[in-house]
């Protein structure tokens, strides 16, 4: 084990006291006034989360959003450039055996017993899929030995909080509504009739998954693994991309969620990877969006928040309590409204009118209009959520965001791709 890893260890089991010091209260308030700040992408960094969380925390919040690669290259290489990391599960290996972030102790995660199963057996229903790749309950436990793993134990590498599955999400004025489940395809992404609309999202470890899936969809290729493509896999995938390129079929990469909206609102593409917020932001505008459910199952990540291996003292308790206030309820009804899941989903029900609980959650027909996290209507009275309820939703997850053991030779194929 490398000696930041033995340090951090070492800390965390010598807290003490002051560790075990635990509110009943839903957070904690920070213990001196001070500026945290969490870098992570727009998902999560939203203006509404910041000034609420200082109302409540009682501390000054310094968000510094991103876009996805940019973001988890900076966390990589310099930890004190932020307190709070937040992304995905894909990013942990990477800032996991950078030495980038350091253990949580779950003893002070006031909630932790309330956080479901999906991280902690990797399935919400008996007979969910487990998905390929860095499923996030694999990644949750710090062993003594500094790996990770699903067994349990008293540290964990990240805070589990907003998940949710992804697909891709087509303009219905230009192309013809399908079924979930049935008819909605990967395949679509690579269409004939699409060529020349349809964008992709720049990020590595996520947008070869896009395009894996909807090349082996389309049978032009067939992975052992999809969640651990060889490299002679990533050499035949992209031949087919590059191929694809060279026929103008794809109309650009998008490098964050504004930049998606902006791509389908002026028709620049028509299909195109997307992520929930951007599909309601769209519908809000009279955008006809649909976010697909492939017959091939979503593409599956889940958030994590991390504490940066450099903070300490006022600023770690700070972040703690940042934490734990993303479990008391509000952060999991407000992102609710852009499409997203908590953790721990029951506290936040409350906090949901009865009409949103059961559009998000349950998979059922909105009784009135609802609106998103900026209050415009989104969800028009009488639709029902794309993928249905959320058991059924992470139920389908074909491939999680993954860093795949050939992770820098799929970097150098991206990057190739991309700059063609």
């Amino acid at each position: 084990m490398d000696l930041p890893k033995r340090a951090t260890l070492k800390k965390i089991a010598t807290l003490g006291v002051t560790a075990s010091i635990i509110t009943h209260a839903p957070y904690v308030f920070a213990r001196k006034k001070v500026t945290l700040r969490v870098l992570g992408t727009h998902v999560t960094l939203q203006e509404a989360i910041r000034q609420q969380a200082m109302a409540d925390l009682g501390i000054d919040i310094k968000f510094q959003p991103a876009g996805s690669a940019a973001v988890l290259q900076k966390a990589s290489m310099d930890p004190s450039s932020f307190d709070l990391y937040e992304q995905w599960s894909n990013s942990i290996n990477v800032l996991w055996n950078a030495g980038s972030i350091q253990a949580i102790d779950k003893k002070r995660i006031s909630h932790f017993s309330e956080i479901n199963a999906l991280t902690k057996t990797g399935k919400l229903t008996p007979n969910a899929s487990l998905g390929a790749g860095d499923a996030p309950y694999k990644l949750l436990n710090i062993q003594d030995d500094g790996t990770l793993s699903s067994t349990e134990s008293d540290l964990i590498s990240y805070l589990p909080y907003v998940h949710n599955v992804d697909s891709f999400g087509y303009n219905t004025d230009h192309i013809p509504l399908g079924t979930a489940y049935e008819t909605e395809s990967w395949s679509w992404l690579l269409n004939e009739e699409n060529r020349g609309k349809v964008a992709i999202v720049n990020a590595p470890s996520i947008g070869v998954f896009d395009l894996a899936l909807a090349a082996q969809s389309k049978g032009l290729i067939k992975f052992h693994d999809i969640g651990a493509m060889s490299r002679n896999e990533l050499d035949q995938l992209f031949a087919i991309l590059l191929d694809y390129k060279k026929q103008d079929h794809f109309c650009g990469y998008w490098n964050s969620v504004p930049e998606s909206v902006e791509f389908m609102r002026n028709n620049r593409a028509y299909i195109e990877s997307m992520f929930s917020p951007a599909v309601e932001s769209l519908n809000s505008q009279g955008v006809n969006v649909r976010f697909a459910a492939p017959k091939e199952g979503y593409r599956g990540w889940h958030g994590v928040m991390c504490l940066s291996s450099q903070v300490a003292n006022n600023a770690e308790d700070a972040a703690y309590d940042y934490m734990n206030w993303w479990l008391s309820g509000w952060p999991g009804a407000f992102i609710a409204r852009q499409g997203y899941y908590i953790s721990n989903p029951q506290r936040s029900k409350p906090l949901l009118s009865d009409a949103e609980w059961q559009y998000w959650y349950e998979g059922k027909q909105a009784t009135q209009d609802l609106q998103n996290t900026q209050g415009k209507i989104s969800v028009l009275a009488g639709s029902s959520r794309s993928g249905g309820s959320y058991l059924t939703r992470l139920s389908n997850v074909a491939v999680w965001n993954t860093v795949m053991p050939t992770y820098d030779y799929s970097l150098q194929k991206w990057y190739e791709l991309i700059s063609r």
